[in-house]
């Protein structure tokens, strides 16, 4: 999903962001970028991107093996990835702030994370992204996205179907989409949710969100047929359809609902039933 900031969050994460280059000797230039979860800002800082992000007090410090510190400590260096070199953490009032330099990549193929207008993405791309995805799911994860709780919960609200008695599980990025991809070269941007997903949900969430180009949603269900078109990848896919779905009803990506239902029914003959209400 896409958030916007309030205009109070706005103001909050920039003067975070000048707080944070201060203590680093960092000098910002060009306008901020805000994140599309809507609790990050990012500027370019000399020659690196300086990122801080805002969240609950409750939420300090970092979780070990986690976030983007965590991709940072564990993920192995094939994963293309912008690279962290500093990091900062403080605690203002009821939030926690967290500040990483990274290696200065992109721009994101997509400012939103479904995908408007086709990229033109050559071959060495698609194959550079499926190594991508094959090198991490080789290492170890500290966090599984999303919870078996919520597939639980939301399977049976969202398809109709009950929860799968049996999921495989892969360390995966977490939030595949097109607003965390660069073209050239290719770099797998925000780390935050990475950790044992469920085999075929990160292809399943880039297809999702590549429904309004329908080349490339071509493209992806191609490209990782090889998961998608098995019992184990369908798994992964079905929970990716719950999870676009639970955004669809929250108001988000409405033109994107007819293909997720027709798409849901296929694979469990069922319609989702809040749309079917």
């Amino acid at each position: 999903m896409s958030f916007q900031p309030t205009d109070e969050t706005r103001t909050a994460l920039v003067a975070a962001h000048a707080r944070a280059a201060a203590f680093l000797g960092l000098v910002c230039s060009a306008p901020p970028v805000y994140g599309t979860s809507g609790t990050t800002v990012g500027r370019h800082a000399d020659d690196f991107w300086l990122r801080v992000s805002r969240s609950s007090r409750t939420r300090a410090p970092r979780p070990t093996g986690q976030g983007p510190l965590g991709a940072e400590q564990l993920l192995p260096d094939s994963v293309p990835r912008p690279r962290i070199h500093r990091t900062v953490d403080w605690i203002d009032g009821e939030w926690f702030y967290q500040g990483d330099v990274f290696d200065l990549v992109g721009p994101a193929i997509s400012p939103t994370p479904d995908l408007q207008h086709e990229p033109l993405l050559d071959d060495h791309w698609w194959g550079a992204l499926r190594a991508a995805l094959a090198d991490l799911a080789t290492a170890s994860a500290a966090r599984t996205t999303p919870r078996q709780q919520w597939i639980e919960e939301n399977l049976p609200k969202y398809l109709g179907t009950p929860a799968p008695t049996s999921i495989e599980w892969i360390t995966g990025h977490g939030d595949l989409q097109w607003a965390n991809l660069t073209a050239t070269p290719l770099n797998l941007l925000d780390w935050e949710r990475w950790g044992s997903v469920p085999v075929g949900y990160d292809p399943a969430m880039l297809w999702a969100n590549s429904l309004h180009v329908p080349t490339v949603a071509a493209r992806v269900r191609d490209e990782f047929a090889e998961i998608l078109d098995t019992p184990t990848g369908r798994v992964g896919e079905l929970v990716a359809l719950a999870e676009m779905l639970q955004a669809v009803e929250r108001g988000w990506y409405p033109h994107l609902a007819a293909p997720l239902a027709q798409r849901a029914q296929e694979l469990t003959n069922l319609s989702p039933p809040f749309l079917a209400g």
